[in-house]
């Protein structure tokens, strides 16, 4: 039994380039850099990137290049070839990239910004409070729970009760 999977979690180096085959098909290509961090031996923080060449087909082809952006998150699922070919000067060349069959575009909600990635970088300042769920925390016999674990109330009629939860 034989695997070829790749798996990455990075960000567009670029925006994705769209193309159609003579045939029809479309075609988009972009590449994704990943980050890894570690401590040396001297106790200093390392990190190196690496780049990976992504190929898209058919209707994954298409919502890349219209949905993602340079700068963009995106996880990325697919499986590794290498093409070769023959330059102009006559040297054989060789590209290893991943051809994409599942993409997860991992960013907030699009926004216009200045940095004219159409996405956010971070989460926005004034976050939406979230509902908070009440659970009945009375305390087993002989228990009793601690003053950090007491519940938390936002005071607004949004709560939800844990008694309507259907599950």
């Amino acid at each position: 039994m034989d695997l070829n999977k790749a798996m990455l979690i990075g960000r567009l180096t670029r925006d994705p380039e769209g193309r159609t085959t003579p045939q029809g098909t479309t075609v988009a290509s972009f590449s994704v850099a990943t980050n890894f961090v570690w401590v040396d031996a001297n106790g200093q923080k390392q990190e190196k990137v690496e780049y990976h060449n992504i190929v898209a087909w058919r209707k994954l082809a298409d919502i890349c290049t219209q949905y993602l952006k340079k700068g963009s998150k995106v996880y990325i699922e697919g499986r590794l070839q290498t093409r070769d070919w023959e330059g102009q000067d006559g040297v054989k060349r060789y590209r290893t990239e991943v051809v994409a069959d599942n993409m997860i575009m991992l960013d907030s909600k699009p926004r216009s910004d200045s940095s004219g990635s159409g996405y956010n970088q971070a989460p926005p300042p004034q976050a939406e409070a979230q509902p908070v769920i009440q659970v009945d925390q009375s305390p087993v016999e002989g228990t009793e729970i601690p003053e950090a674990n007491a519940p938390t109330t936002s005071g607004s009629d949004d709560e939800i009760k844990v008694e309507n939860i259907p599950f």
